[in-house]
């Protein structure tokens, strides 16, 4: 069964590109302009009042829909933002310094730049101690990052790394080191929240997680999102006017903060990226497509992508990430990597690449004839 239809606007605006990046930029559900289009229509309608609607309606509604996927039940436990980046300045600022001086942070050499990039920069500056583990052996790296955790205030790695498309397994060994006092742990979800069903779980009782709605959700840019455990900084440094709004207890001239997530708020935000994920979450509970239907339907492609590339070139890459795995993309590694992605960018075929390592993306708009239209261009790569 092909679901081609409920993306009819996206692919109908470039009906010669094979967009094989799902796992990049997700193309948007047709779902997903009548959310931004309901956006502008309450702003026209409610004028200032619209706030009352996105807070007291869309927002928990949001909530609820985000603690559901990550398995948890805690839908006071989750805060949107622009995007997760804002959330490691929060995170950044809130975690505790058990020794004194700067921030110690304990990483991985897999995370996707917008932590690697800030958490450089701010060793550079001495503004935190950078400890990075290599990833490699991935079945021991939890391990090996929990080994480390007295020396850290903040653990921070991601449940899928974006690079080989290979799952962080035994993350239990992490949580039961995080405590509100420290070290704090955080998972970074962006290619597991919508892409594996209950990703969080149990593990949300004292881990924070991040993720948000460029790729799995489905529902474009602006819509960050993390889970609070609860206890961990009750009061945030880096805060916005939004974080006091529950907060009617607080003597005369203190900071007052929500008690729950909305405690690492911001200040005035867009919100259409909020109405476009409802609108997607709409579609799919109408068409009866769960996250565990979508893998499914993913996982057959794959395993046909995977099947029919071995006669041609990229059959002679290195596969990062053998199926079975939970990743929504294959991650081929050879030196030719950048050379392919360039060659399919020219024939209107959208990949990415980063390295050596070329990414296949697969999605809910694709069916076989995406495979087979694919495996076709790959073959005049020689």
């Amino acid at each position: 069964m092909s679901f081609k239809p409920l993306f009819a606007r996206s692919l109908g605006a470039a009906p010669d590109r094979l967009h094989m990046a799902a796992h990049s930029h997700h193309l948007w559900p047709d779902a997903s302009f009548a959310g931004q289009a309901e956006c502008w229509e309450d702003a026209a309608r409610l004028a200032d009042r619209k706030w009352d609607r996105v807070m007291g309606e869309l927002w928990p509604e949001a909530q609820a829909h985000v603690a559901a996927e990550l398995g948890t039940g805690m839908a006071d436990a989750i805060v949107f933002a622009g995007n997760t980046h804002d959330f490691l300045v929060r995170l950044w600022a809130a975690a505790p310094r058990r020794v004194g001086g700067p921030l110690r942070i304990l990483t991985t050499d897999g995370e996707f730049h917008s932590a690697r990039r800030q958490f450089a920069r701010w060793a550079e500056n001495g503004d935190i101690a950078l400890e990075t583990l290599p990833v490699g052996p991935v079945g021991t790296l939890a391990e090996r990052l929990a080994g480390r955790a007295e020396a850290a205030d903040l653990i921070l790695v991601s449940q899928t790394l974006f690079g080989s498309g290979r799952a962080v397994t035994g993350l239990e060994s992490l949580a039961a080191v995080s405590r509100p006092e420290g070290p704090w742990v955080v998972i970074d979800g962006y290619h597991s929240f919508m892409a594996s069903p209950e990703p969080l779980g149990r593990l949300g009782d004292s881990c924070f997680f991040l993720a948000g709605g460029y790729k799995y959700a489905m529902s474009g840019e602006g819509l960050g999102l993390m889970h609070c455990p609860p206890g961990f900084g009750p009061r945030p440094p880096i805060t916005g006017w939004y974080a006091e709004f529950e907060d009617l207890t607080a003597p005369p001239g203190q900071v007052g903060y929500a008690p729950d997530a909305m405690r690492f708020m911001g200040a005035t935000f867009d919100p259409s990226a909020i109405y476009r994920f409802l609108h997607v979450r709409r579609m799919l509970a109408e068409n009866g497509l769960t996250t565990t239907r979508i893998s499914a339907r993913v996982d057959e492609l794959r395993a046909m992508l995977v099947d029919r590339i071995a006669g041609t070139p990229l059959g002679e890459a290195e596969l990062l990430n053998p199926l079975p795995n939970p990743a929504r993309f294959l991650a081929l590694r050879h030196p030719r990597a950048a050379g392919w992605q360039q060659a399919l960018m020219a024939r209107d075929c959208i990949t990415d690449v980063r390295g050596d390592v070329l990414r296949i993306g697969l999605g809910l708009y694709h069916d076989e004839e995406d495979v087979e239209r694919f495996v076709d261009l790959t073959r005049a790569l020689g």
